[in-house]
């Protein structure tokens, strides 16, 4: 059998998406349907050539192209989500002055994200997604005349140069150690020492803190909820393919990260407080934009978590999961009013009772740990008896309960769902598994406490609020949740006081107008 050094041809077809994409920016963006096609066929050609090399079994690079399963997977995933959202954006936009704006940056936004994908070099990486960064703020701004897509976008803005600087410390600091940014000698230098020096320990912690802004983390999390004046197809292209950048980079990272302990305990603490706060924080929202963007704050904080433990196949499922249920969620968000008028016009179930509720927990609980000691060995995989299979396995128990809840408690069609999720989801674990080649240790049992502890104070505040929606918990904490905790508002004041966002002059009155705090007030 050929092996794949025999297929020169696989890295220049990885090569040839991000600058066919970056080309027909440049030269013809009118054409962009054209070239997200042809970006989708490449991606195809070269999951095809990658699988006859090998590449499904192992890594190698050439070209500075690294060539795995998860470049493959990653790569299908970001260019057809480029020609969904390139196809919507036609239809969108029709008739609209700007629209070979729109796709000029739209396409340089989709080619930096490939260039990232593709890349097997840290500095590469580094810089495409700068650029990412620069070319998305100018389909943010597409509405230049509002203001308040402009202050959102500035906000975004300097949370990226944030990052940017984090990003410097973290990459100056690995090529002092390792004298490369390659990943291969990066993994290769991490996994050949018992103990990481300190000095590659604040990389890594600079490095997760860069993740930590751009995924959209409490308190630097304001600008992805206010960017909704950009037009939808942006916002789809921000949920589902940008703001998850950062978990991709540590999954390829893993290696390093995973020896890291510093840097794992703050992507779990990180992930955690983002995790629990914004997903309460969606409860209390009536847009459906606005809390579709707090739960994509949500699902970065839960990825991060899924990282900082060391669970790399999850995390990168998650991430393609959370990519593709994003989009159709700000796509199909203008039938938001018609799905409204079908729930009001149906039966309404009656309030969820303690008893209910305790007994959906033990039969989501019982389903899942049930699925856990059956299926994996029947499909060649060691039984899930750990301890930390045991707190992921009661997490996931856990988010299933709604679905016996909210019927009636416990009945047969409802367990068989519950059993049946529980199943689908360890036989896409058991994939994620054979796909993700790295094999790291998990984290380190206080991660693992931290994050069921966590998780399980989530579920027990949410069940408190759902069974006594009146009560007095629950309308002292409505005032918090309604206000995002007010971190938002305190990140604003100090940073804007530093570096306010510039309008055009004719804007200055529309702003001042919308009773815009005098913190956002604005220099000319």
């Amino acid at each position: 059998m050929e092996t794949f050094a025999s297929w020169p041809f696989v890295p220049l077809v990885a090569l040839a998406v991000p600058s066919t994409l970056s080309l027909t920016a440049v030269a013809s963006p009118r054409r962009a349907g054209l070239a997200s096609g042809a970006a989708l066929a490449l991606a195809l050609l070269f999951t095809l050539g990658a699988a006859r090399g090998g590449a499904w079994t192992g890594a190698t690079s050439n070209l500075g192209v690294r060539v795995d399963a998860s470049t493959c997977i990653m790569l299908l995933l970001v260019t057809a989500l480029g020609v969904v959202i390139v196809r919507f954006s036609r239809t969108y936009l029709h008739g609209d002055v700007g629209l070979v704006r729109y796709f000029r940056w739209l396409l340089l936004t989709l080619s930096a994200v490939t260039a990232l994908v593709v890349a097997n070099n840290l500095l590469v990486m580094a810089l495409a997604w700068t650029a990412t960064s620069f070319a998305l703020h100018q389909l943010l701004t597409f509405y230049g005349d509002r203001p308040t897509a402009i202050v959102a976008a500035h906000k975004k803005f300097l949370v990226s140069r944030l990052a940017d600087g984090c990003l410097v410390v973290s990459l100056a600091l690995v090529h002092a150690n390792v004298g490369s940014f390659d990943l291969e000698r990066i993994a290769a230098w991490a996994t050949a020492r018992p103990d990481l020096p300190f000095s590659m320990e604040i990389a890594a912690v600079f490095l997760v803190i860069a993740v930590a802004l751009r995924s959209a983390q409490l308190p630097f999390h304001g600008w992805i909820t206010q960017v909704m004046e950009a037009p939808t197809p942006v916002s789809a292209l921000l949920h589902a393919g940008v703001v998850n950048i950062g978990g991709f980079l540590l999954i390829r990272l893993a290696p390093w990260i995973a020896l890291a302990v510093p840097a794992q305990l703050l992507l779990v603490t990180l992930g955690l407080l983002s995790a629990t706060v914004a997903a309460l924080v969606m409860t209390t929202r009536v847009s459906v934009k606005v809390a579709l963007a707090w739960s994509t704050c949500a699902q970065m904080g839960f990825m991060l978590v899924q990282c900082g433990l060391g669970l790399w196949p999850l995390a990168l499922l998650h991430l393609v999961a959370h990519s593709l249920y994003k989009a159709h969620a700000f796509l199909s968000a203008g039938s938001a009013v018609d799905d409204w008028k079908v729930k009001a016009l149906t039966t309404k179930r009656p309030p969820i009772s303690g008893l209910r509720l305790g007994t959906a927990v033990l039969a989501a609980v019982g389903c899942v740990f049930i699925g856990m000691t059956v299926v994996p060995p029947q499909i060649g995989l060691a039984p899930l008896d750990q301890p930390y299979d045991l707190v992921l396995g009661l997490l996931l128990g856990l988010s299933l309960v709604p679905l016996l809840a909210t019927g009636a408690a416990a009945d047969a069609r409802g367990v068989t769902r519950v059993l049946a999720v529980a199943i689908l989801y360890f036989g896409w674990h058991a994939l994620a598994e054979y796909v993700v080649p790295s094999r790291v240790e998990a984290s380190s049992p206080f991660g693992w406490c931290l994050a069921g502890l966590g998780f399980v104070g989530l579920f027990a505040v949410k069940s408190a609020v759902h069974l006594r929606p009146n009560g007095r918990f629950a309308r002292s904490l409505h005032p918090w949740l309604f206000s995002g905790l007010y971190l938002d508002e305190l990140f604003t004041r100090l940073t804007f006081r530093v570096w306010p966002p510039r309008l055009p002059q004719a804007v200055k009155p529309v702003l001042r107008a919308t009773q815009v705090p005098a913190t956002l007030e604005v220099q000319a």
